[in-house]
């Protein structure tokens, strides 16, 4: 059975999920701060984290970045804010989703589900792409570069799979989050943006100069050999 950690200082609220989210077969842990937050995520490893951000003592994107030094874990992100600046903050800091309140428990509990749809592999046909410096390994979810390994989250290494294996193809913004996030994500296509934007900065911290991912102008973005020897 799979753990869910709810984070909301409203206590009615995290009684709400917590009866929805037993329904659904899931082990919960509760926390009402970002420290207890914390503490539990390191001492339980839960499986999915629904994440409020206005908390006492750390906020929930100040548990979300400390969470992402160390773990991929999906991060659902819950908040009565609904400004875009905040939403894409969410985004670019690794959540997986974002809610905004009022929202009712059974789409809480579906946006998990979707979350949890597609943490497994996108192909389990093959397990590792090679190319250059660059090796791609989804057994463990783990992306080097000249052997040095980056951290990355779940989406961003799903996001460098899918362009890293079909290196011809241009994918734009709407066809990488219908096959990333999927028909039932709730964002927009700045959400990819803010992805490759995170996911560029990563790569970034080791050269490597025989590849990069491109923007193809009024397109989206490719995986981009910058020279002609093969794999």
């Amino acid at each position: 059975m799979e753990t869910l950690l709810i984070v909301d200082d409203n206590q009615q609220i995290t009684e709400i999920l917590t009866e929805y989210a037993k329904k659904n077969n899931y082990d919960v842990l509760v926390a009402h701060d970002g420290e207890v937050a914390l503490e539990l995520f390191h001492t339980k490893q839960p499986d999915v984290i629904l994440l409020d951000v206005m908390m006492p003592k750390k906020d929930g994107f100040a548990v979300c970045r400390e969470i992402r030094e160390t773990s991929n874990v999906p991060i659902l992100m819950i908040t009565a804010r609904g400004e875009d600046f905040e939403r894409i903050m969410g985004l670019e800091i690794g959540a997986d989703d974002y809610i905004v309140k009022p929202f009712s428990p059974g789409e809480v509990m579906a946006r998990v589900k979707a979350v949890m749809r597609r943490v497994r592999p996108i192909d389990i046909s093959k397990q590792t792409f090679t190319y250059d410096n660059l090796k791609i390994n989804l057994d463990d979810y783990t992306v080097t570069i000249q052997q040095e390994t980056i951290l990355l989250t779940k989406r961003e290494v799903d996001l460098l799979w899918t362009l890293a294996t079909n290196q011809q193809k241009a994918y734009s913004r709407d066809e990488l989050l219908d096959q990333l996030w999927g028909f039932d994500y709730f964002g927009d296509t700045r959400t990819v943006d803010s992805h490759i934007k995170r996911l560029r900065a990563k790569l970034g911290q080791v050269p490597h100069p025989t590849w990069e991912i491109k923007t193809i102008w009024g397109v989206g973005y490719k995986f981009e050999v910058l020279n002609h020897e093969k794999q």
